[in-house]
């Protein structure tokens, strides 16, 4: 794997890490809360006024445009499973679940643009060698 791979990469676990801690740290304040009405409480504050209601709006269109990107990207370069990356933006946050996306089609480009290699002690032969024989 190239070195610019391997970065995206990290940059793209480090992104979801921190957007795990951030937005369930806040998760878990809310719902510890007493009398907060549990989830239908938490989408209920998703509107508790004009601002959070932008947000929660904003958020909604981002997520139905990743999960166009991801089934279009996936079905394109072969990502398995890429059903678990959209359940997984509703039941973690979509600030995880699409860098991990992001993370999985990067190792998928890499492994595509890898050369190949020949088995281990076969002889290599340059391409524009013509064949033995």
């Amino acid at each position: 794997m190239r070195t610019r791979d391997r970065a995206l990469c990290w940059t793209y676990g480090v992104i979801a890490f921190g957007a795990l801690i951030a937005t369930w740290s806040q998760n878990l304040r809310f719902f510890a809360q007493d009398g907060n009405g549990g989830l239908w409480g938490f989408l209920k504050a998703c509107y508790a006024n004009p601002a959070a209601g932008s947000i929660t709006n904003d958020i909604i269109f981002v997520l139905l445009a990743a999960f166009v990107l991801m089934v279009v990207e996936a079905r394109q370069l072969g990502v398995r499973h890429v059903w678990v990356y959209m359940l997984l933006s509703f039941v973690v946050a979509l600030s995880v679940a699409f860098p991990l996306f992001l993370l999985a089609r990067q190792l998928r480009l890499a492994r595509a643009e890898a050369p190949s290699v020949p088995p281990s002690g076969a002889p290599s032969m340059p391409p524009s060698a013509p064949p033995a024989g």
